[in-house]
Order: C-alpha cells, then structure tokens, then sequence
C-alpha cells in the first residue's frame, strides 16, 4: 500500500473515531420496509424499499448528498451502499424526527452549542425545508434538481450550505447541512439493527468490536489490535 493510500486511511479512520464520541444513541425499531432506488447514487438500496418519509423527489436528493457526504472509495463502501438513506428516513418517524427527544419551546436564539438546540423546526421539517430550498436553487442556478447535477456541482452546494451561503427565510443552510451531515454519521456507524451500516462496514474500519459478549480473554492485551470482526445487537457478524 503506498504511503499517499495510508494517509487516506488514516484520515478516514480518525474522522470516525472522532464521531463515535460525539454520536447520541436513538432507541429505533428494526422493521425495515422498502423503495425505489435512484439513478446512480442508489446502488445500495434495496429497490422495494418504500421510504416512510421522505417524498420521491425528496429521497432521490437523500440518496444523492448522501453518497457525497460519504462516497464509496478505497477504503470501503459508503453511506448510500450501507442504507444509511434507510436510517434517515426511519428516524423522521421516530420520537427524534418530531422533536420529542430535547426541549422544544421559546425563546430560539443563536447560542453556542452547550446551551442546546435552538431552531424552532423539528427534524422532519428541517427536511423537508431544507430539500425544498436546495432544489429550488439548483433550478435557478442550473436548470436541474440537485440529484440531477454533476458530482462536481453537487459537491459545490454542499460546500456552500455548510458555509451558510444558501439560505432562506424558512431555514438556515448550516442548519440543514448540520443535520444532514449528522444524520449520514449517524447512520453509518450505528448498529444495522437501527436501519444502516448494513455490511457493519464501519466498524471493521475502525476496528470497533460491536456487541460482543464479553471481552476477558484481551483484557490483559493493553495495546493488541482486537484480533475478531464486530458483531450486531441482532449477532450479524462482520468477517
């Protein structure tokens, strides 16, 4: 492996090890029902799945910033390949997507993270608001729905609503990238059970054992890559 590919790795390794300490756990059931898949960025989809949520032009923008937020490389496959699509959309009719897990009433201020969040717009209409904005820009700036741009202009918008330049009234662009970001992250390295992270991907390539029994026999190995693949909450094993 050359030495530029290493430092690729890494880099991605660090970044989910940093995610794993910031991830809240979300309580989601394992019944997965199915959907259309779309265009190229919906490989990983089972092609029955029907979303819960999301609308058709809604889902085949989830599954296009999905893939760009964490593409299939080198290092394993990405977020779309793993259903993290399907984690989202299961979440928008969970406790979580209505808001009902945080505290939910005025006033809403700017603030610095600590003091918690502070949009009056619950998850399900962060979506939906923020798809609905994004889509409308690329039809006045490109012609074409966001799933239907290049990889090189869909990379521009993203970049673009992580530095707030595309906003409305209704909605921050920081806040819906912020919350689709966090979502994809979310999704690729929970446990499958919960809707991605189906090949347990993630896990093997951050070396995170999963949901093991118990783990005596490396206790006294301080230091010793754990030698076996993770296993699921529902025993899925990863090789």
């Amino acid at each position: 492996m050359s030495e530029d590919k290493n430092k690729q790795q890494a880099s991605r390794r660090e970044f989910f090890r940093r995610t794993l300490s910031i991830i809240p756990v979300a309580i989601i059931p394992s019944v997965i029902v199915s959907a259309p898949t779309y265009a190229s960025a919906g490989e990983g989809i089972k092609n029955e799945y029907l979303p819960y949520f999301f609308n058709d032009i809604e889902w085949a923008f989830i599954l296009a910033a999905v893939d760009r937020l964490i593409p299939t490389d080198e290092n394993g496959p990405g977020a779309v390949s793993e259903d993290v699509p399907i984690f989202i959309d299961k979440q928008m009719e969970m406790p979580y997507g209505w808001g009902q897990l945080w505290y939910m009433h005025p006033p809403f201020a700017k603030s610095i993270p600590q003091l918690g969040y502070q949009s009056h717009l619950v998850p399900r209409e962060v979506y939906r608001q923020g798809i609905r904005m994004i889509n409308n820009y690329c039809m006045q700036h490109f012609g074409n729905l966001f799933h239907l741009l290049s990889i090189k202009n869909q990379d521009v918008i993203l970049s673009k609503l992580e530095e707030d330049e595309i906003s409305d009234p209704a909605i921050s662009g920081n806040l819906f990238f912020t919350q689709l970001l966090d979502n994809t992250k979310e999704g690729y390295l929970a446990d499958p059970i919960h809707g991605g992270n189906k090949t347990l991907a993630s896990w093997k390539l951050i070396g995170f054992p999963g949901a093991r029994a118990d783990f005596m026999d490396m206790v006294k190995q301080p230091g010793k890559p754990y030698p076996y693949g993770p296993v699921s909450i529902s025993r899925k094993r990863g090789s």
